[in-house]
């Protein structure tokens, strides 16, 4: 049985330093269940209401995911929400059901639930649960072609003057095209995507992409609001001292289209 969970009929909620937010809501106390039923209510207005059952799972992310069959609307959500203010829940739940319906969200819930995401220590407390909780799949440093410790060192001694610390390198484990590669904070690795690891793939480019993840060591995630800034003005101009980068990101642009690259002598390294 859940606990009830407090919602005033108007009150502020002060947000971690990002100001008060006006809140309102019909109801005093409902548990996770009544609130679900009153959202149905909202965005099905004449519909009968369901079954319902609402959990929170431990899972490695903060996904969550509402499915009705059978007569039932089971509503699964990320414990990372568990204990979240009542209001940031209602969100949620709003963010859930228009999905599971198809319809727009309601500008006032996403605003919240953005908010309260974007909290600085609710992305850590979801770092913790991600590394306690799921694995992160990637091979050894060492390709059929490029060896990516090798890679980086250079890049380190080149661009950061060997003072950027080293975190778990490795290739994805399936080539992908649309990601070339990415910086996994919770488990601190790079990864690069399979893809490149072949002798028709220029080096400037595989350089340019780890360069690319390594400036995620030293400029993380800014959060500004509702907003999230993967790479900060001070992240951009950083990359510009990259030898080659506009060569480079014509290559990666041509990569993540249906036919490779074109390659010429001057793109080698």
């Amino acid at each position: 049985m859940h606990r009830p969970v407090v919602v005033g009929k108007a009150f502020t909620l002060t947000m971690l330093h990002m100001g008060p937010v006006q809140v309102e809501s019909a109801v005093l106390f409902e548990t996770p269940e009544e609130m679900c039923r009153r959202v149905w209510r909202t965005l099905r207005p004449g519909r009968p209401v369901p079954e319902i059952r609402v959990d929170f799972c431990p899972f490695a992310s903060a996904r969550s995911c509402a499915r009705l069959r059978d007569g039932c609307l089971h509503v699964r959500i990320s414990d990372v929400f568990e204990g979240a203010p009542a209001p940031v829940l209602e969100a949620l739940l709003y963010l859930l059901l228009a999905k599971l319906f198809r319809l727009p969200v309601p500008a006032p819930y996403r605003h919240r639930y953005r908010l309260y995401w974007n909290r600085r220590d609710v992305r850590q407390r979801l770092h913790r649960l991600r590394r306690e909780r799921g694995r992160k799949a990637l091979t050894q440093p060492e390709g059929q072609v490029y060896n990516l410790s090798e890679i980086f060192d250079a890049l380190n001694a080149k661009y950061f003057h060997g003072r950027l610390r080293r975190p778990a390198l490795g290739w994805s484990l399936r080539p992908s095209r649309r990601v070339l590669g990415h910086y996994d904070a919770a488990h601190d690795a790079i990864i690069i995507s399979r893809l490149l690891d072949r002798p028709s793939t220029p080096r400037l480019l595989v350089e340019y992409v780890m360069f690319h993840e390594m400036l995620h060591l030293q400029f993380p995630d800014e959060s500004h609001g509702t907003r999230r800034q993967v790479h900060p003005p001070a992240f951009r101009q950083a990359e510009k001292a990259f030898d080659g980068l506009e060569a480079a990101r014509r290559l990666a642009r041509a990569f993540g289209s249906a036919e490779p690259p074109a390659l010429t002598e001057g793109h080698r390294r």
